[in-house]
């Protein structure tokens, strides 16, 4: 049996990141980490990154044990206190509305909003010197071996892995290669993404607002302005993403029901379309995906950056546990352990949101009256309220 393995991740995101950081802390692995982008790069003083997460009170804990949420607390985050949940049929404050509060549940805070790139910068700068980090460069051909996968680059150089890592994202180039395959659900929807100034104070809270064409969550951000992704038709998205100043603000301000007052338009805007993707597998012998490589879901509730953080916080352990048993962490009896503890967890999230989002886009007056009534019951549900918010903070099952 070898002493030292060769890991190689493919992706730089925060899921393929935190694997590595925390792989590094055994000398059992020697890890390469591959990215096709450039190297994060933050400027403290900076403008707000367009693409922010919602990362869960499960996921500071994770980030916080190797080091990185410190230096992300200390640049730029949001914390959300509350969160508002309503139905476009209703408002903001009506008793068929959900309001969650930290105080109700003894934490400091529901979540943080936190740019994507500032994680990625956080947790890169947890690496040390030995860590073999190569960005601008894409993987051109992956071929099976003896000893694991031979891994091309584009400048020349071949990598040899006992285990390869696919966090590439959900065009992931590893699952393509290794031949995993997929199931897909367009959601016939596209995220519509900007930054806003609202004229009334965010107030520390998350917004969430139910309409017939898809959910519009509003996020705090750390300057006073607020982050809207708006799942909504691509026609919609489409005239978002044109439309003046003054039209977009009319747009999102009706949209959001006046939650914040009036939205006026402060940052760049994007769309991209909306899919749940699930890996039909999470491993083969020698190979593993974590994050969006394995699992994409609706981001209605926030959830895709802290799922992906939980997968490699998990195969991390497991393959730390199987070196310190003699046991080789490409072997499939070894990755089959990470899959079993990851994939139904995924999927029931997965279809949870993908269900959540049907049944707030159904325009019935017949569904209205059940998605009221059980959003009153919901309130008054005591541990089920409990659980769910468990679940969603990361904190509970």
């Amino acid at each position: 049996m070898k002493s030292t393995f060769d890991i190689v991740i493919a992706g730089a995101g925060p899921a393929g990141l935190l694997l590595a950081s925390q792989l590094q802390r055994e000398s059992s692995f020697k890890v390469t980490i591959v990215d096709a982008g450039e190297r994060p790069a933050v400027d403290v003083d900076g403008e707000i990154g367009l693409r922010v997460s919602a990362i869960a009170l499960g996921s500071v804990e994770r980030l916080e044990r190797v080091g990185a949420w410190s230096h992300i607390e200390a640049t730029r985050v949001a914390a959300f206190e509350r969160m508002r949940v309503w139905d476009a049929s209703s408002s903001a404050d009506a008793d068929d509305g959900l309001l969650f509060d930290a105080a109700e549940f003894a934490a400091p805070a529901l979540g943080y909003i936190v740019e994507n790139e500032r994680v990625r910068h956080a947790v890169l700068n947890t690496l040390n010197g030995e860590q073999d980090i190569i960005f601008d460069t894409p993987i051109v051909a992956i071929d099976e071996s003896a000893d694991g996968y031979a891994v091309e680059l584009d400048n020349g150089r071949r990598l040899q892995a006992d285990l390869l890592i696919g966090a590439d994202g959900p065009r992931s180039f590893v699952r393509q290669q290794v031949g995993i395959e997929t199931n897909d659900w367009p959601y016939g929807q596209m995220a519509f993404v900007t930054h806003l100034q609202p004229s009334e104070p965010h107030a520390a809270t998350a917004w969430q607002r139910f309409l017939k064409e898809g959910p519009l969550g509003i996020l705090p951000l750390a300057d006073g302005r607020v982050s809207i992704v708006w799942s909504t038709t691509s026609d919609i998205a489409e005239v978002a993403l044109n439309a003046s100043d003054e039209e977009l603000a009319r747009q999102v301000t009706i949209a959001s029901d006046y939650a914040l007052g009036e939205l006026q338009p402060a940052g760049p805007r994007g769309a991209f379309p909306l899919t749940a993707r699930h890996a039909k597998a999470y491993v083969k012998p020698r190979v593993a995906l974590v994050g969006d490589a394995a699992h994409a879901v609706h981001p209605l509730a926030g959830q895709g950056a802290n799922l992906g953080l939980a997968d490699a916080d998990c195969l991390a352990r497991i393959l730390r546990d199987a070196v310190a048993a003699g046991e080789h962490p490409g072997d499939r009896p070894v990755l089959r352990r990470y899959e079993r503890a990851r994939k139904g967890e995924n999927a029931t999230m997965l279809h949870f949101m993908t269900g959540l989002n049907r049944l707030f886009t159904t325009d019935s007056s017949v569904v209205q009256e059940l998605r009221s009534t059980g959003m009153r019951l919901f309130n008054a549900s005591g541990p089920l309220r409990e659980h769910v918010v468990g679940v969603a903070l990361g904190t509970g099952r």
